[in-house]
């Protein structure tokens, strides 16, 4: 696979994950983080690596 590849799917992934922690755990208490506000982060970062993937993948970097 190839790394622009490798960006998208973990980047999607990652925002997945971090969209069903921000809709899913509001209630949940956690002592030292808000479940929620870790779910907008990840968001975040997965946005962040789906966007180098697809930049990678239009300049054609595939190392």
């Amino acid at each position: 696979m190839s790394k622009a590849r490798g960006n998208l799917v973990e980047g999607v992934v990652t925002f997945v994950i971090g969209l069903g922690l921000w809709l899913f755990t509001g209630d949940v208490e956690v002592p030292v983080v808000t479940l929620t506000k870790v779910g907008i982060v990840m968001m975040c970062v997965g946005g962040a690596l789906v966007a180098s993937g697809l930049w990678q993948e239009a300049r054609g970097k595939t190392d």
